[in-house]
């Protein structure tokens, strides 16, 4: 018996492996090869590898007025959103965290509303509102219809860590007479802080990488880097420029996602849907 159920988990264990090699190997060959294009001179076919390797196109991709327009923007985007859901969500996951009202677990679950249901149609619909409002091809339409995107990372990943506070601590800071701001500043906020601020990265770094609200609401004036690297591609200029945006919009967001990862982990979620 015992036998038998060893050759099952190493049956299971293959088909793990297996699979999760294809995976791999599905989500990993696309990115060799744009990270091979970005360091091409020269590849054509039917070669496997490319005939020539080389810098030529990095400096010409950096030479273009319109690529440091694209990140100037982004940066400008993505900072403003990111700060107006943190004053929008932060204070709204603090009372999720530690209040009780009426209606609470209905509007902490509305969140998910805009992960619920196909995100393009919701951005058709809402770009639909913003044309009535004069708000397409608008810097600010872009930050309204991004904010939406932020929404449920800066509330579940906030309520999470809000909610592991050690209360204890808190009560015997009041009891030695602090006020509830300073109890606020010197107890929670550091305990609570790590874990605000790596979904403050994270919103960030979706932000920056936003595409498909970015192009619905702010084309054809407002380009994103995201969005100007699509139109590289689409468009068929050089290859290569596409594919050098693509490195170095890859480099920061694999930093920041590593830093996010090691202080939120992978329980935040998790605590944030037992809230």
């Amino acid at each position: 018996m015992s036998a038998g159920r060893s050759g099952t988990d190493l049956r299971f264990d293959w088909i793990g492996m297996l699979f999760a090699c294809l995976l791999t190997l599905f989500i990993a060959l696309p990115l060799i090869v744009v990270g091979t294009w970005a360091f091409t001179e020269v590849w054509r076919y039917p070669s496997v590898i490319p005939q020539q390797f080389g810098l030529r196109f990095w400096g010409q991709t950096l030479a273009r007025p319109d690529v440091w327009d694209a990140l100037f923007l982004s940066l400008r985007l993505t900072t403003t959103v990111t700060i107006l859901s943190a004053v929008i969500c932060l204070p709204a996951a603090y009372a999720f965290a530690r209040m009780r009202f009426p209606g609470r677990n209905i509007l902490f679950l509305s969140f998910l509303a805009s992960h619920a249901f196909p995100k393009f149609g919701l951005l058709v619909a809402i770009a639909g509102i913003f044309l009535q409002l004069g708000l397409i091809s608008t810097f600010w339409g872009v930050v309204l219809i991004q904010l939406v995107g932020t929404l449920m990372l800066m509330i579940w990943i906030p309520v999470a860590a809000f909610q592991n506070v050690d209360r204890r601590m808190e009560e015997a800071a009041r009891d030695a007479g602090a006020t509830p701001l300073r109890v606020f500043w010197s107890i929670t906020l550091p305990q609570a802080g790590p874990t605000i601020a790596a979904a403050l990265l994270l919103t960030f770094v979706g932000t920056f990488y936003e595409t498909e609200g970015a192009w619905l609401v702010g084309a054809p004036q407002v380009r994103t880097m995201p969005v100007l690297m699509i139109s590289f591609i689409n468009n068929q200029i050089v290859v290569q420029y596409g594919a050098v945006l693509s490195v170095m919009l890859w480099v920061p967001s694999f930093i920041a996602l590593m830093f996010a990862r090691r202080v939120i982990g992978t329980g935040a979620f998790a605590r944030g849907f037992g809230a």
